[in-house]
């Protein structure tokens, strides 16, 4: 249950450039990313230091994980600088928690990107659009991304990462051909992608630069609750930044969970400034433990908020391609009058 009503535009908008949203340097390849663009990004205040936005997030006990009753979702990120790297942690995340993120820069990637000989096949459907992309930087960002959707998706399935073909939903939103149980979340700003796995419903990501420069005036009219404002207010001047950024990143990561994006405005519901689920407008606790949410620095200069909804699915921790195949596909690929294949792992 969640105490908001989709339908009515956001205030602002971001601009939608070749398949991509581009507001500031927060380039996404999902359509219901940013709310807030450059209008509300600028650079004619002073930089804030990203350590000093973390240490005011851990001295309002902001970053962590919200667990509900049904228990808590969404481990610390994973860094997987190499595609070679170990990927123990990133499955043991799922098995135990029923969602996984890893994490890197797709400088990390780009030497994946630019030498394996098996490019074409990795990106599969995306080869095309690698190389119809005429910046070099664009293109090789891309080309990383989706191989880290693929190695991420590969280890929690057990199959190698040529298996997984990925599609796009409406607005762009990645999924896994043929595994409809297992939902796909993606973000990326400045160096940094990060690529979410759930296997319990929907899961939202987004990521931000803790050092990211913003009009605080207009960010607060554009995105906070009446409650959320108040208790900005009552926070040290030097705080408020921060109780923004996670704010900001908090309600990107939900509403792209949703499906909904720029058509939800972000202030129709809240968060607590310090760790807590959602909130009403009026700051009173949402009704529904099926969401749970997370902060987490990453790099020492980024944060990544994850938004994830316990859809009430077959809690097995079996993650196998074996099980988390959709059988209609299954059957849709078997000749009339033969049984249905069985697929061994």
């Amino acid at each position: 249950m969640h105490p908001v009503h989709p339908g009515e535009p956001a205030h602002l908008r971001g601009d939608h450039v070749s398949g991509d949203h581009v507001t500031g340097d927060h380039v996404t390849d999902d359509v219901t990313d940013d709310h807030v663009t450059d209008d509300g990004v600028t650079d004619d205040i002073d930089a804030r230091d990203s350590a000093g936005v973390l240490a005011a997030l851990h001295r309002l006990s902001a970053l962590g994980t919200v667990a509900t009753a049904r228990g808590s979702a969404v481990a610390p990120p994973v860094h997987i600088p190499r595609p070679d790297s170990s990927w123990l942690k990133v499955r043991e995340n799922l098995l135990d928690r029923g969602a996984t993120v890893a994490y890197a820069t797709w400088t990390e990637w780009l030497p994946a990107v630019l030498t394996t000989p098996r490019l074409r096949p990795l990106l599969g459907r995306d080869f095309s659009r690698y190389e119809r992309t005429d910046d070099p930087a664009v293109r090789c960002r891309f080309a990383a991304s989706r191989l880290l959707i693929k190695y991420t998706a590969a280890a929690a399935l057990g199959i190698e990462a040529e298996d997984i073909d990925i599609a796009y939903r409406l607005g762009g939103r990645p999924y896994l051909r043929g595994l409809d149980q297992v939902e796909v979340g993606l973000t990326h700003t400045g160096e940094l992608m990060a690529v979410g796995i759930s296997r319990m419903g929907r899961m939202g990501l987004d990521a931000e630069r803790a050092d990211r420069r913003f009009d605080a005036g207009l960010m607060r009219r554009a995105m906070c609750t009446p409650a959320e404002a108040a208790e900005l207010d009552a926070l040290p001047a030097h705080q408020r930044a921060a109780g923004l950024l996670r704010l900001w990143t908090l309600k990107e990561a939900y509403t792209k969970a949703l499906g909904q994006g720029m058509r939800l405005p972000f202030t129709e519901f809240g968060f607590g400034l310090a760790l807590g689920g959602l909130r009403t407008p009026d700051g009173t606790a949402a009704l529904g433990e099926e969401w749970a949410f997370a902060t987490y620095p990453v790099l020492g200069r980024y944060l990544v908020s994850a938004a994830c909804h316990d859809a009430g699915l077959d809690p097995a921790g079996d993650t196998s391609v074996g099980t988390m195949l959709d059988r209609r596909l299954l059957t849709a690929m078997t000749p009339p009058g033969q049984d249905t294949p069985t697929v061994d792992i």
